[in-house]
């Protein structure tokens, strides 16, 4: 296990086996405090069971995790006093009205729910809605009341299973730039999702799973960096020759004036090549996450995860 005063959650070689599916399969890593990490993947690979495992609600098959410095299967009851965990939808009481269950919440917590009303009134929960039973609520309704359970007590750990499932899109930017403040005044955020989006928007860090084991881990631009970029550039008097032999560039479209261009880390010696070429116009754009997600999914040959293990 990683000796770090800093991480948050650790986890080493965590497999989790149901007879013979394997759901985890030796997943290793490191959530670093003050961060909003994000574990990334499509539905079914392995995020909600990590998350299970790491609130202590089943054990893992083999390795080890500990959060905020406890055992996550032995010692979770005390892990769990100092996290934020959002709950279901479902699994809130349809008969209690929203304010009891946001007393509720508060009162297993044990700490006064200090975030409630910035949260609320962020996720535009009035005291009308509130008033209400549960049962009345919406789908969305019901999911901007279980992340305020989770999070009104700030709590010094926050996991999140798909926060931002069922809401409307001002709502959900309305909720990460909540997430974002809750990280700068100390909060370390966990959150799982396949809403590739959402998490270039939100964290600083991400996993990426696939078929229950990690294949990439870092931060969000050095993962961005490991890919190339796209440029667009229109010449003045038609594409010059020699653009294909530029050290870096990879030329995936031409037409007329105009050549698309992937390329590698360095730009200086296309811009070299450009000095001696009138250009009209260029653009350069980075990777997004949707680029950088796809190529770990579609390499087949050769791609070994973060665990050295092959893909």
């Amino acid at each position: 296990m990683t000796d770090t005063v800093d991480a948050v959650i650790d986890v080493e070689d965590v497999t989790k086996r149901y007879g013979r599916v394997l759901a985890l399969d030796g997943v290793t890593m490191t959530v670093p405090r003050g961060s909003i990490f994000g574990f990334l993947g499509p539905n079914g690979a392995g995020k909600t069971t990590l998350i299970r495992i790491l609130m202590g609600f089943i054990r893992m098959t083999s390795g080890r995790a500990t959060v905020l410095g406890h055992d996550a299967w032995t010692d979770g009851v005390r892990a769990r006093e100092r996290i934020g965990y959002l709950v279901t939808a479902d699994g809130l009481y349809p008969d209690l009205s929203g304010y009891d269950q946001l007393d509720y919440a508060a009162r297993i917590s044990g700490r006064p729910p200090v975030w409630r009303d910035r949260i609320l009134d962020a996720l535009e929960l009035d005291d009308v809605a509130l008033r209400r039973t549960l049962g009345t609520y919406s789908k969305g309704m019901r999911q901007k009341l279980a992340l305020t359970a989770a999070a009104q007590h700030r709590p010094e750990l926050l996991i999140l299973d798909e926060p931002t499932d069922g809401l409307d899109p001002l709502i959900q930017r309305s909720f990460e730039e909540l997430l974002h403040h809750f990280r700068d005044e100390g909060t370390t955020v966990f959150m799982s999702s396949h809403d590739l989006g959402e998490v270039e928007r939100t964290c600083d860090r991400v996993a990426v799973v696939r078929a229950g084991a990690i294949i990439a881990v870092g931060e969000m631009d050095a993962l961005k960096e490991r890919y190339s970029q796209r440029v667009e550039v229109m010449f003045e008097h038609g594409i010059p020759d020699g653009i294909d032999e530029v050290a870096g560039v990879t030329v995936v479209h031409r037409d007329g004036q105009v050549v698309e261009m992937n390329l590698e880390h360095d730009i200086n010696p296309l811009l070299a090549f450009l000095a001696g070429h009138p250009v009209k116009r260029m653009e350069v754009r980075p990777p997004e996450l949707q680029e950088v997600f796809m190529s770990f999914y579609e390499r087949r040959n050769g791609l070994t995860n973060a665990n050295g293990r092959r893909s």
